[in-house]
């Protein structure tokens, strides 16, 4: 059961690329903005998944060199012509109102409207995505025909919002390990209906964390943050400074379920362990995967890696931001996520966090030649016969590289096999007695960068 009492969903060795998007599909309504009701009613819906701590933090509040903003909610908004039409209907896309917009309730020539309306007129057909967040203002999002086919004099123009003190409100989760080191999973929850930026970010986290939960032991501990972008981050981080030294790793998560491949941009660091273990993952997830320097530029990495923070965090995403052209717009919608890549993104992020819990140095307890694989079973009794399969191939990589100073990773990257048939090859040397965990190397959860001097 959750906080909140209501039933989890399916069991987290169930999930498929369906789960996580009908868990998009239920947010997908919600018009949300930095802060209020749209937030606290999604977070409301993650409760049933995962048994979040819900924050607020009052408007006002001095977070770093921002302030926590005034609060902000809307009611309903439209554009009505002489006969009393809505031609332009918050009830039909939360989309149609620029966020954050101040209220607004009179008759107005169409040229004055006019300086309020945003379109994308090579988009005649989409909703631009707009906001206003720290400058008041108001203002109406519309397609190019809609814009197009407004040729009255004066129309009736209604934005029933609110701007006023509250607060801004955060969803977070920590989930014990076995040591106090931390890899910090974040999203954003602060997009109304956008699919492929926002929502599906928040369902890798959402089934991410269920997945975590299940496990039966975990070396690392978890924090997951559902926070409105930017301000969300700041905040965060300017509430929870003595947390810092306690996170080894961490990742952004948005854009998993668009069109292109998986992308990962580096953290700050650029070496960090998280850095090596997502490549190392995106390399062997599939071809046309790829890998992006860090740039003072995005989501909310900008703000974990800001100097003097300087977290090991990077971001998983798909086609960044604007670099698809439904991007910020309604055809970023329900369309435009599939399961099959919403799977693909889960499955990565599973991977590579098994990287990070399972890494560490071990050594060959038998270093002189190799041992005798053969009489105990671990090797093909008659040889000569073409190359050793890949589980041999490793098994040999594994006991020739275990000096104590080299990581599972380090192994799998030097060999060019994937973590995971390292990591087997490393267990089934343990149970024979040929290797052992280094008592002086490094170990899982320990940042590598600090091991090579160059944090």
């Amino acid at each position: 059961m959750s906080a909140a009492g209501t039933p989890l969903a399916p069991a987290p060795s169930a999930v498929t690329g369906a789960d996580l998007y009908r868990l998009i599909a239920d947010l997908y309504p919600i018009c949300r903005s930095i802060t209020g009701e749209g937030v606290r009613e999604t977070l409301r819906r993650i409760e049933r998944q995962l048994p979040l701590s819900i924050r607020e933090v009052p408007s006002g509040t001095r977070v770093f060199d921002w302030t926590v903003p005034r609060e902000w909610n809307i009611r309903d908004a439209w554009i009505k012509n002489r006969d009393g039409e809505r031609v332009v209907d918050f009830r039909k896309s939360n989309l149609h109102v620029m966020s954050y917009s101040t209220p607004v309730r009179a008759t107005m020539p169409l040229a004055e409207l006019q300086a309020h309306l945003h379109r994308l007129p090579d988009r005649p057909g989409w909703i631009p995505y707009k906001t206003s967040y720290y400058s008041e203002n108001w203002g109406f999002c519309v397609t190019d025909d809609q814009y197009r086919s407004l040729t009255e004099p004066e129309y009736d123009v209604c934005i029933d919002s609110t701007l006023a003190d509250g607060s801004l409100t955060y969803g977070e989760w920590y989930l014990p390990g076995e040591r106090e080191d931390e890899c910090l999973l974040s999203c954003h929850v602060c997009h109304p209906s956008l699919c492929n930026d926002n929502l599906s970010g928040i369902a890798l986290a959402v089934y991410l964390g269920r997945w975590l939960a299940s496990l039966p032991a975990r070396r690392l501990s978890y924090r997951l943050l559902f926070i409105p972008g930017t301000i969300g981050a700041i905040t965060w981080l300017a509430l929870n400074q003595k947390t810092f030294g306690a996170i080894r790793h961490g990742l952004v998560l948005t854009g998993v379920g668009g069109p292109g491949p998986l992308v990962y941009k580096r953290s700050r660091r650029g070496n960090a362990l998280i850095d090596r273990a997502a490549a190392h993952v995106l390399e062997h997830a599939g071809t046309g995967n790829e890998i992006r320097e860090f740039i003072p530029y995005g989501y909310d990495e900008r703000q974990y890696c800001s100097p003097g923070i300087n977290l090991p965090v990077g971001r998983l995403s798909r086609t960044p931001y604007q670099e698809y052209p439904e991007y910020h717009t309604s055809a970023d919608n329900l369309d435009l996520v599939t399961e099959d890549r919403l799977e693909q993104a889960y499955r990565a992020c599973q991977s590579i966090l098994n990287v990070l819990e399972h890494d560490g140095a071990y050594v060959n307890t038998n270093p002189m030649c190799e041992p005798q694989l053969g009489r105990r079973g671990l090797y093909r009794s008659l040889g000569g016969a073409g190359e050793s399969p890949a589980s041999e191939m490793a098994m040999l990589w594994v006991l020739n590289q275990a000096d104590g100073a080299h990581t599972l990773l380090e192994i799998a990257e030097r060999s060019g096999l994937t973590f995971e048939s390292i990591r087997a090859a490393a267990a089934l040397l343990m149970e024979h007695g040929l290797l052992r965990q280094s008592a002086d190397g490094p170990a899982s959860g320990e940042p590598m960068e600090d091991r090579r001097g160059n944090g």
